[in-house]
């Protein structure tokens, strides 16, 4: 299961994740992000990472096209540091 908490700060809109990254949830997680970035209006998107347990291949895709959006992350772990 995964929870994603949209939390909206000064300039910043920050996607919380919080549990597995693995399918269906890696298509919720791209859906979030879609209506997010498109809400923007200026503000940066912060991915948090700190409270993911498992990231699967398919989650990693979809976690670089993030990045490459211009997305920052905060995460904990060495492997989410890995993976990112």
């Amino acid at each position: 299961m995964l929870r994603i908490t949209t939390i909206e700060a000064g300039r910043q809109r920050k996607l919380v994740l919080e549990g597995k990254l693995i399918e269906p949830w890696v298509t919720e997680l791209k859906k979030s992000w879609l209506e997010a970035k498109l809400s923007l209006n200026g503000h940066r998107l912060v991915i948090d990472l700190c409270n993911v347990t498992v990231i699967s291949p398919q989650a990693e895709g979809v976690l670089l096209e993030i990045k490459r959006e211009g997305a920052r992350f905060v995460c904990g772990g060495i492997l989410n540091k890995h993976v990112l």
